[in-house]
């Protein structure tokens, strides 16, 4: 998770003042999106990249006059086709960067509350109306900013809308070979991958490496780690003493994917097991059984492509 926001407010307590500066707006293929964050200390200390490298000594320079001056800036930098080359991009473009120094603009305790907003995993949105200097959080609105991850100006260039989401985060129940192949590719994609299964004997940090384990059964595992709309649940067990307590959990929270593993016949049944407990129709839809895109997989590592893909599908075209 990119912790900008934490490390200003901390450089902030400590009495060296700092500044955050934002991504408003960019042209062309700009090296980073709208939203992104660097912070500056008033030490010149960095954290966080609103270029990848490419105007960042300038915001810097901005940033500290702009702490000495206790006013907020509104820059715009042209990265050169052989800067954005640099960084990984085959051409150019323009961004504008709003510096707001903590305290003199941004104020401080409205920065606390979305340092602790974040903490809980709550998606706010920061309001800049850029007329008149009112800042405000919010988590009511702006639904589509909100799924899509999407920063930026509304009411022509009035307010700057900076989404700040949880980490999206893939709780994978069972840790079988089709996790093995999906775990690090929902990583690459920016999965915080989370392996829940009570069998010692799948659940090691061999098959695993590196990756959070957590070898409880589900429903005590889901539980205690919490079902929000960042989560996406896979079902890979195939045994229903596993699986269906966490579909139990799934069903009743806001999770944005549920996909399980099985056959047509086995997805039947499933659902007449839910059924049976109680739950209705449009509840158990939202089950991706059999689970993931229609890609003709086969083996392990296609299946966890055609999960990851099918996840991604509805989390950002729904």
């Amino acid at each position: 998770m990119d912790n900008t926001p934490e490390i200003a407010l901390d450089w902030h307590k400590a009495g060296k003042g700092a500044a955050l500066a934002t991504v408003v707006e960019t042209w062309g293929s700009a090296p980073r999106r709208v939203g992104s964050q660097l912070a500056i200390s008033g030490e010149g200390e960095i954290e966080g990249s609103v270029s990848g490298g490419c105007v960042e000594g300038a915001v810097v320079v901005e940033a500290l006059e702009a702490l000495e001056e206790g006013e907020q800036r509104l820059l715009e930098f042209g990265v050169s086709d052989g800067d954005a080359f640099a960084v990984g991009l085959a051409c150019g473009g323009t961004i504008r960067v709003l510096v707001e120094p903590v305290g003199s603009v941004m104020p401080a305790d409205l920065l606390e509350d979305l340092v602790a907003a974040r903490a809980v995993r709550r998606a706010v949105a920061y309001v800049v109306d850029m007329q008149t200097g009112a800042r405000s959080l919010t988590d009511r609105g702006y639904p589509d900013r909100f799924r899509l991850d999407r920063s930026g100006f509304e009411d022509g260039e009035r307010q700057f809308i900076a989404i700040h989401n949880p980490p999206l985060r893939m709780i994978v129940i069972g840790a079988v070979h089709i996790a093995q192949a999906l775990v690090p590719m929902a990583r690459i994609v920016g999965f915080d991958p989370i392996i829940i299964d009570p069998r010692d004997s799948f659940a090691t940090e061999a098959r695993f490496p590196g990756e959070r384990i957590v070898r409880d059964w589900p429903d005590e595992a889901l539980d205690a780690l919490g079902l929000d709309a960042r989560t996406a649940l896979v079902l890979l067990t195939h045994d229903p003493k596993l699986d269906d307590p966490a579909l139990e959990r799934a069903l009743s929270s806001e999770v944005f994917y549920i996909g399980a593993l099985g056959s047509t016949r086995t997805h039947a049944a499933r659902v007449e097991r839910l059924r049976a407990a109680g739950h209705d129709d449009d509840a158990i839809a939202r089950i991706h059984g059999p689970v993931g895109l229609d890609i003709g997989a086969a083996g392990p590592a296609e299946i966890g492509l055609s999960i990851l893909g099918e996840a991604v599908k509805i989390l950002r075209m729904k």
